[in-house]
């Protein structure tokens, strides 16, 4: 018997997670993308790309592609998104699993300002001018706009367009992961003396912070926001794992 698994993804951890469980033969894999993304990385599985018109947009299609376990490995910052997998799976009836990353802990050496929102974030930059780095999405860069007296450094995956009304800004279209290294030679490359980063957690992304801690650049830390409560994993092996034992129990049970 063959599964019908949708994954939520995005992320490098979805990714990684679909190339994992395609190798079975006992899965057949549909990667969501939410199509924010130009370019999209190219991925292992077939894809779709594009919303699905909230929480009953997501069920409708769940019962439609009779859908068998739908996982959300979600940015973890793409609270709606969760929230509309939980609310779509409870609705059409279907299983659901989630990856959520453990997120950056304070070690010895870190210089952070934890706040709420981008809101707070733009708040927390000092009135005397400062180098930033800004590391969001590009649609959560125009509120920096009422702080012009400071330079940024903007790094995104697709090029920011409109750009940003401010002074001084540079931009950087790439994409990760990038090494402590990487980082550290960006950062001193650019002057960079403030990061405003959202708490991610993961590998990926981690390199700007330990580069921050090693150079004593202060970073202003975006707190997660809650996400619905549902079986999850904090990595992508302990997920697939989690993955075969729900096959094992349907198996089971005749299903």
């Amino acid at each position: 018997m063959t599964y019908s698994i949708l994954i939520l993804g995005g992320t490098a951890e979805a990714k990684a997670l679909a190339a994992q469980l395609s190798t079975s033969p006992d899965y057949d894999i549909l990667l969501s993308l939410a199509g924010r993304t130009k370019a999209p990385a190219e991925q292992p599985v077939p894809v779709r790309i594009g919303g699905f018109g909230g929480a009953g947009g997501l069920a409708a299609f769940l019962r439609e592609k009779n859908v068998d376990l739908l996982i959300d490995a979600t940015h973890p910052f793409a609270a709606n998104i969760s929230r509309n997998a939980a609310e779509a799976a409870a609705l059409a009836g279907v299983d659901i699993l989630a990856l959520r990353r453990p997120v950056w802990s304070r070690q010895k050496g870190d210089h952070w300002q934890e706040v709420t929102d981008i809101a707070a974030a733009v708040q927390a930059l000092d009135i005397a001018p400062r180098r930033v780095f800004l590391t969001l999405g590009r649609q959560e860069l125009l509120p920096f706009e009422v702080m012009p007296q400071h330079s940024y450094l903007v790094r995104s995956v697709d090029p920011v367009d409109p750009p940003l009304k401010l002074p001084n800004v540079s931009y950087i279209t790439a994409r990760g992961p990038f090494s402590e290294w990487d980082e550290t030679q960006l950062l001193e490359q650019h002057a960079i003396d403030l990061i405003v980063s959202k708490n991610s957690g993961g590998v990926s992304s981690v390199g700007k912070i330990s580069a921050a801690r090693r150079l004593g650049i202060e970073v202003v830390l975006i707190e997660r926001p809650r996400l619905p409560d549902v079986p999850s994993a904090r990595s992508v092996e302990e997920l697939a794992g989690m993955v075969r034992h729900w096959k094992l129990s349907r198996r089971k049970r005749g299903e």
